[in-house]
């Protein structure tokens, strides 16, 4: 069956689909010889290894029948239990019934477009923003509005009445942004949430990367600031990158009558998220693994980007420009405007480099000189040299006069 053919048999919604820009490079990166700067990917230096078999094991000797069959679409209760204490601070009370277990938080970002969006719903999305929000978002048609960012991050004072007008969300990432490597400060934060509940609009407050800071001072949640102010934040979270992507195990936090909806939507989508993996999880976690377990893979992703930071220093033109994130898994860069980063990637692949173009990570108006690096899976060594031959690549800043 030729392409034309095939194409009208498929819904609008699918025939509009495109695979990811990362998705497509990493093909590429297979290649043994590939130094890959691309993907997101978490060290697998970090995955507790012998903690989860162990886990695993204990459920199915112990409560294998349970385990292994069916179980609420809300999620494994005592694990639900678990997020809602752990997310819990003086003056925010996290109730069991304000969370929904998720199969990884990508999920959570399609069954939110399932719940907010028709066609040409108005959506806020930082400029940039993460990938895979906008690869799912857009599967429902919103019309994307850009809020300004510097070097601060999103500027809460730009999201005015017009910006916000009939719009269904702000979806954010506070903590360590993919793609850029920002933290939104406390002040920033919190004149957001205020803005926010001013205007009765939503905040989907994107974190899987929290608690993966290594420098600076911890930050409050969006949910956190935003209860007492009376904004509505979502708050989505993963075990993907404290435990393992693998494992497909996200959450989200919210009103009950949002957790209610989202729960139907579930049952249409998956039914449940699987129980074995829950409840695998729940017995790694309620001992406080997490608070020996994370400090360990915190110091990697420190010294992983302080290898890139250095190199950076080192083998880049002095006219570029890019973040030192305080935690988190990427750094961004911007250079000058006569480059398009995309042509930059072919001449990077041909040298057996990969990284990613950074226009595919704004929903408007993208410009074609920035990228983004990934540094938590490559060697010292390599690190270097793929930042070496990116540096020569790029060539030195221009002569002024």
């Amino acid at each position: 069956m030729d392409m034309s053919v095939s194409r009208t048999l498929f819904s609008q919604r699918a025939n509009q689909l495109t695979s990811s820009a990362i998705r497509e490079i990493l093909k590429i990166t297979e290649r043994p010889e590939v130094i890959s700067f691309a993907g997101g990917l978490p060290s697998p230096e970090g995955f507790p290894i012998p903690e989860l078999r162990a886990a695993f094991d204990r459920v199915l000797s112990t409560q294998g029948a349970t385990a292994l069959q069916y179980g609420r679409t809300e999620g494994y209760t005592p694990l639900r239990e678990w997020v809602a204490q752990d997310l819990s601070r003086p003056g925010l009370d996290i109730d069991t019934e304000e969370v929904l277990i998720v199969s990884g938080s990508q999920q959570a970002l399609d069954m939110l477009g399932k719940l907010f969006i028709d066609q040409g719903s108005p959506v806020l999305v930082e400029a940039p923003s993460y990938l895979g929000a906008l690869q799912s978002f857009s599967q429902f048609q919103p019309q994307y509005r850009a809020v300004p960012t510097d070097e601060r991050g999103l500027v809460p004072e730009a999201l005015d009445d017009d910006l916000a007008r009939d719009a269904r969300f702000i979806y954010v990432l506070p903590n360590f942004q993919n793609p850029t490597g920002l933290t939104l400060d406390r002040a920033r934060r919190q004149a957001l949430v205020e803005r926010c509940a001013h205007l009765g609009l939503p905040i989907i407050e994107d974190d899987p990367y929290g608690e993966l800071r290594y420098a600076g001072e911890p930050q409050p949640g969006l949910l956190e600031l935003g209860r007492p102010v009376g904004a509505t934040v979502i708050r989505l979270g993963t075990f993907s990158k404290v435990l393992a992507p693998g494992m497909r195990l996200g959450y989200v936090v919210a009103p009950r009558h949002i957790i209610s909806k989202l729960v139907q939507i579930k049952q249409a989508t998956d039914l449940h998220t699987a129980t074995v993996t829950q409840m695998a999880v729940y017995e790694a976690v309620r001992g406080g693994f997490l608070r020996e377990h994370l400090p360990k893979v915190r110091e990697l992703y420190r010294r992983q980007c302080g290898y890139m930071l250095d190199a950076l220093q080192e083998y880049f033109p002095s006219d570029a420009h890019w973040t030192r994130p305080e935690g988190g898994m990427f750094i961004w860069v911007r250079l000058r405007e006569s480059i398009d980063t995309t042509q930059l990637l072919q001449a990077a692949i041909q040298r057996n480099v990969a990284f990613v173009p950074g226009a595919p990570f704004y929903a408007v108006d993208a410009p074609v000189n920035t990228l983004r690096l990934s540094f938590v899976t490559v060697p010292e060594d390599r690190i270097r040299a793929g930042v070496r031959t990116l540096g020569e690549l790029i060539g030195p800043a221009p002569a002024r006069g």
